[in-house]
C-alpha cells in the first residue's frame, strides 16, 4: 500500500473553488474562514510547485494544472463520503483491513496500536458506520467496511493518477505504469510492449506484477495495478471491467523432445490418453479450452498435475513423459533450442461450436480515468 496520502481536507478546499469560483462563497459552502482556505490552497501548489488558479477581479480561475486536478479529486472526494475525513484516519483504516489486525497494522506504519485504534475509530465517527468488529482473536471488516475499504483505494488511485498528471503537465514527471501480468502476456507481448514504450519515453517507471487472474483482479479493482494482461473471462464475471481483445493464442500440446510419441506426426485420441498430463487448474480459460477439445464423446485423459507455472511445467516435461497444452510462445525458448517440441491436436478431436476461444487481451476498470502517457501506453500494446 502506497503510505502517501494526501491532506483530504485540503482537496476538499480545492475542490470547493473550482465548484463556485471565488474564495468567499467556497468558504461558505464548506463552512471554513476564507483564511483557512486560502492557506489550504496555497499549501497545495505549495505541494505541487505550481499555481492552481488565477486570482481574477471576479474570482478564481482554473489553471491548466487545476483542470488536470480537478476531476480526479472529485471522483476520489465522492469516494471518499466525507470532507472531514483525514489522511491519517485512511491510513490507519487501510492498514488494520490489510493486516487484520491493529498490531500487524502498527508493524507495517510504525504506529503505535493504540493511535491506530483512535483513528479508525474517529474514521468509523465521521463516517457514521461501523468499519471492523472482532471475532474472538482476529479483526473483520464489516460489510461497509469492506466497501469503504475498496472505494479508498480507488479514490487514492484517482489521486495518485491526479498529480502524477499535473506533474507530467509541468514536465517534472517519471510517470509509473504498474502492469498484472497473467503467464500468457509474459512470453512475447508484454516484454515488446514495454521496450517499445521505453524508446518513446525513457523516464517512464514499469511495474510488473505477476500472477494468476485471481490473484491480480482485484488489486485491479482496488486501484493497485493499472492494466491486467492476459487470457480474457467471458463468464461473466469480470462485467464490470472492460475487456478489449488483442489476439487469439493456438496452444499446441508440448513434450519433451524424446517422448515416445514424439514419431508420431499427429497423435490419436488413444495415444494421449497413454501418458500424464499436466495442466492449469479447472477455472482457467486454457484448462476449459483442453476440456472441449475431447468433446462429449471421449473422456480426457487424467490431470496428475495442477500447476499454473511454466517455468514448473517446463521442468517437469523435460524429466518426464508428461504431456501440457500451452502456446508455443510461453516455451519458445525451449523448443528452438530443441528441448521440447510441440505436436498438433489429434484430428478426431472436434471442438464443439461452443469451444472457448484462446482470446488473449486487456483488462481494466471501466471507469477509470486515462493520463495522456497511459492512453499511450494502452495505444502501444494494442498494436501487438
Amino acid at each position: 500500500m502506497d503510505e502517501t496520502i494526501p491532506n483530504i481536507r485540503q482537496l476538499g478546499a480545492f475542490a470547493a473553488v473550482v465548484e463556485h469560483g471565488s474564495v468567499t462563497r467556497a468558504a461558505e459552502a464548506v463552512y471554513l474562514t476564507q483564511s483557512a482556505l486560502t492557506q489550504a490552497i496555497a499549501r497545495l501548489e505549495g505541494e505541487l510547485e505550481c499555481r492552481m488558479f488565477d486570482r481574477l477581479p471576479g474570482g478564481m480561475r482554473p489553471t491548466a494544472p487545476a483542470e488536470l486536478l480537478a476531476p480526479r479529486v472529485h471522483d476520489a472526494l465522492k469516494r471518499i463520503g466525507s470532507r472531514r475525513v483525514t489522511a491519517p484516519q485512511i491510513r490507519a483504516f487501510l492498514a488494520v483491513s490489510s493486516a487484520g489486525s491493529y498490531s500487524g497494522a502498527a508493524d507495517r506504519t510504525g504506529l503505535a496500536p493504540a493511535s491506530l485504534h483512535r483513528a479508525v475509530a474517529d474514521l468509523s465517527l465521521e463516517l457514521g458506520e461501523r468499519l471492523v468488529e472482532r471475532r474472538g482473536r482476529y479483526l473483520t471488516l464489516t460489510t461497509k467496511g469492506a466497501r469503504r475499504a475498496l472505494n479508498f483505494r480507488l479514490a487514492l488511485a484517482d489521486l495518485r493518477s491526479g498529480y502524477a498528471e499535473v506533474a507530467e503537465w509541468l514536465g517534472k514527471a517519471k510517470g509509473k505504469i504498474v502492469v498484472g501480468a497473467m503467464p500468457l502476456s509474459r512470453a512475447r507481448w508484454l516484454p515488446a510492449a514495454i521496450v517499445r514504450h521505453l524508446k518513446q519515453f525513457p523516464a517512464t517507471d514499469v511495474v510488473v506484477v505477476e500472477g494468476s487472474h485471481d490473484e491480480l483482479v482485484g488489486p485491479l479493482r482496488n486501484g493497485e495495478i493499472d492494466i491486467l494482461l492476459g487470457a480474457l473471462r467471458h463468464d461473466g464475471a469480470d462485467d464490470d471491467l472492460a475487456q478489449q481483445k488483442s489476439f487469439e493464442d493456438h496452444p499446441k500440446i508440448v513434450m519433451r523432445h524424446a517422448h515416445p510419441l514424439a514419431g508420431k506426426r499427429i497423435p490419436s485420441p488413444k495415444d494421449l490418453k497413454r501418458f500424464e498430463w499436466v495442466l492449469p487448474t479447472a477455472s482457467t480459460p486454457l484448462r476449459s479450452f483442453w476440456t472441449e477439445l475431447f468433446g462429449g464423446d471421449v473422456d480426457p485423459p487424467h490431470v496428475s498435475i495442477e500447476c499454473g507455472s511454466v517455468l514448473t511445467i517446463r521442468e517437469i516435461l523435460l524429466q518426464t513423459d508428461n504431456l501440457t497444452l500451452l502456446s508455443p510462445d510461453q516455451l519458445r525458448v525451449e523448443i528452438d533450442a530443441g528441448l521440447l517440441r510441440t505436436a498438433p491436436r489429434p484430428k478426431p478431436f472436434r471442438a464443439p461450436s461452443g469451444l472457448p476461444r484462446g482470446e488473449t487481451g486487456i483488462q481494466r476498470v471501466s471507469s477509470a480515468h486515462s493520463s495522456k502517457r497511459y492512453k499511450i501506453w494502452l495505444t502501444g500494446i494494442r498494436k501487438f
